[in-house]
């Protein structure tokens, strides 16, 4: 594994490694599971997808009671971002079959930001792909949809998720980043991709990427008070025909913010 970056070189993406390779470089979550929400129930309305009801049976354990469904138990990590404001992430099925649901919850004022990622067949090949949802805990108001951001715009951040695993992101635009390895399994490896986010609160963002070479789709809190971020990816590894669901948090560093220069008239 090349650690030094200032000698890594292009890597050509027949020479990727597999995504399994990050899950193991990437170990489990170092932030602890929040127990805050055990023994509550959520009636959640949603604009664009069936209400649903999460009950919290156990710090790892939930119960998902959707209209026309049957109710069913997964597994879920729940981590509080800042005070009220909570990141969930269930796994749910096996295989292509397999959907992670995140969601963004802000007890506050009950607005939930949901994304569910699951596979599809492009082409003759396993791809991810992910549907947003904007709903609201029953009873706390209307639906309201959370503004896309352009506040990351010209930020470049070095992510620390693990004692081997550091990546750093460039973002670009509204709507484009670069994410390059420079430590960890996939060191070398870079690449520039779609990404989006949205305002959750003062200097509090939730981060989407999705990668064109591999099936990976990432859905993310990034608070820039507390330098650290919280999410997971969702990802197909081909030579295994298996899901891989990665958890994460990650310490970071602010390294610079790019202003164009304004040229004079």
């Amino acid at each position: 594994m090349n650690t030094d970056d200032r000698i890594q070189d292009f890597v050509g993406e027949a020479d990727w490694p597999s995504t399994a390779t990050m899950l193991q470089g990437f170990g489990e979550p170092g932030l602890p599971a929040s127990g805050e929400l055990v023994g509550r129930a959520l009636d959640v309305l949603y604009d664009d997808a069936p209400r649903t009801t999460y009950e919290f049976l156990s710090s790892d354990e939930l119960a998902v009671a959707e209209v026309e469904r049957e109710r069913r138990i997964v597994r879920y990590r729940a981590v509080e971002a800042r005070p009220g404001i909570f990141y969930l992430d269930l796994l749910d099925g096996a295989m292509t079959a397999t959907v992670n649901d995140s969601l963004a919850l802000d007890l506050s004022d009950g607005r939930v930001t949901r994304a569910r990622s699951r596979f599809v067949d492009r082409d003759g090949a396993v791809r991810t792909t992910t549907d947003f949802f904007s709903g609201r805990v029953a009873g706390a108001g209307p639906i309201e949809p959370r503004r896309r951001t352009d506040a990351l715009v010209g930020l470049r951040i070095f992510y620390r998720y693990s004692a081997t695993e550091a990546y750093e992101h460039i973002y670009l635009d509204a709507g484009t980043f670069v994410w390059h390895c420079v430590r960890g399994g996939e060191a070398g490896l870079a690449d520039v991709d779609r990404a989006e986010a949205w305002e959750l609160g003062d200097d509090l963002y939730l981060l989407y990427w999705q990668e064109s070479v591999m099936a990976v789709e990432s859905f993310l809190i990034v608070d820039l008070q507390k330098e650290r971020s919280i999410g997971r990816m969702f990802c197909w590894d081909a030579p295994t025909l298996d899901a891989v669901h990665i958890p994460f948090d990650s310490r970071f560093t602010i390294l610079n913010k790019t202003d164009y220069p304004v040229d004079p008239k």
